[in-house]
C-alpha cells in the first residue's frame, strides 16, 4: 500500500521569522486523524529566517533528529553540547528523562531550511543523549545512506528506538531498489527534486506512507534529494 500526500495538502504555519510545513498535527495544528505514523511522530520542514531562531526550551521523553537542507544551525543544550551544522549534517538528541535545548539561524542573509524529526522511545525515561554525524556529499550521492539507525544498526548515529534513516541525492535517471523487512513500514519525504516510487511520482514536499511493499523501485526523474524513515509495522 502507497499513500501519497501532497504538499498541498499539509499545514502551513507563517510565523514571519518561520515557515513551518507539518507533516503531522503539531502546535496550533490539531487534527486527531493524523497524529503519528507508527512511531513518528513528529517531521516539520522549517524554514527559519536569517538571525531567528528558537530560544532554549525543554523536551521530554522523545527522540528528536535534525537533518539540514541548507544554511547553517546553532545548536546548544543543557547537557553541554554548541555546535553549528550544515547541508547534510545529522544531530540527534534523545530527551529522555528531560534536557533543554536552542536552536538559531545566525546567518545576516541565508535562509535555514532543516527537517525536524521526533521518533516516540521505546520506553520512557531514558537517559539523555546527544549525537551528530556531517555525511558529505560523496556519501550520500546516488546511495542510499543510512544516517540514523538503532543500537544494533550500522549507522553513525544510533537511537533508542528500532528505526533507520536513508537519505540519498540522486543524479538524474537513477535506479535503486530498497528491500523492505517483514512487518515494516516507511515514511518518505522529497526533499528536493522529483522521484517515482512504484509509479508513484513526488515533487519536492511531497510525501509517501508504505506499507505491505516488498521492494521499492525508486527512479530519479531528475536530479533528486529525499530522505526515508524505516520502522516497525503499526496496523
Amino acid at each position: 500500500m502507497l499513500k501519497k500526500i501532497s504538499k498541498d495538502a499539509m499545514y502551513i504555519a507563517n510565523h514571519g521569522w518561520l515557515e513551518s510545513r507539518f507533516h503531522f498535527s503539531f502546535a496550533q495544528y490539531y487534527n486527531p486523524q493524523n497524529m503519528n505514523f507508527g512511531v513518528l511522530r513528529v517531521l516539520n520542514d522549517d524554514i527559519l529566517h536569517p538571525q531567528s531562531g528558537f530560544d532554549m526550551h525543554p523536551h521530554q521523553d522523545m527522540e528528536i533528529i535534525t537533518y539540514i537542507v541548507e544554511g547553517e544551525l546553532t545548536h546548544k543544550d543543557s547537557m553541554a553540547n554548541e555546535r553549528t551544522l550544515r547541508r547534510g549534517e545529522v544531530q540527534y538528541m534523545s530527551a529522555g528523562s528531560g534536557v533543554y535545548h536552542s536552536e538559531y539561524n545566525h546567518h545576516k542573509e541565508k535562509d535555514l531550511r532543516l527537517l525536524q524529526i521526533w521518533i516516540v522511545p521505546p520506553k520512557k525515561g531514558l537517559k539523555p543523549l546527544y549525537g551528530e554525524e556531517l555525511y558529505l556529499l560523496n556519501q550520500r550521492q546516488n546511495k542510499l545512506l543510512p544516517i540514523i539507525s538503532s543500537q544494533s544498526g550500522d549507522a553513525k548515529v544510533k537511537v533508542h528506538q528500532d528505526i533507520t534513516i536513508y537519505v540519498s541525492e540522486l543524479d538524474s535517471d537513477i535506479h535503486k531498489e530498497f528491500v523492505m523487512g517483514k512487518n515494516r513500514q516507511i515514511y518518505f519525504v522529497q526533499i528536493e527534486g522529483e522521484t517515482d516510487i512504484n509509479g508513484i511520482q513526488l515533487t519536492p514536499s511531497d510525501a509517501l506512507q508504505i506499507v505491505d511493499e516488498e521492494t521499492l523501485y525508486i527512479h530519479s526523474l531528475k536530479k533528486s534529494h529525499f530522505l526515508f524513515i524505516e520502522m516497525p509495522r503499526c496496523d
